[in-house]
């Protein structure tokens, strides 16, 4: 009986370390994702501020 319960908590702990990597693996790619977005987003709004910019000065002669 002793043999089936420590192979079910060895099981159960390796199920639990495997399911934190996934956990950890996916805060990270979640990491990654969210600076790419903003660096996208960041690209994007430089791009208008210039061409707002570039807009005026063509107004101002």
């Amino acid at each position: 009986f002793r043999a089936l319960v420590e192979t079910a908590a060895a099981e159960h702990g390796a199920r639990r370390t495997a399911m934190k990597n996934a956990t950890d693996n996916a805060g990270d790619m979640l990491d990654l994702l969210r600076r790419t977005y903003n660096r996208a987003r960041q690209a994007q709004i430089t791009q208008e501020i210039a061409e707002i910019v570039g807009g005026a000065e063509a107004l101002q002669g």
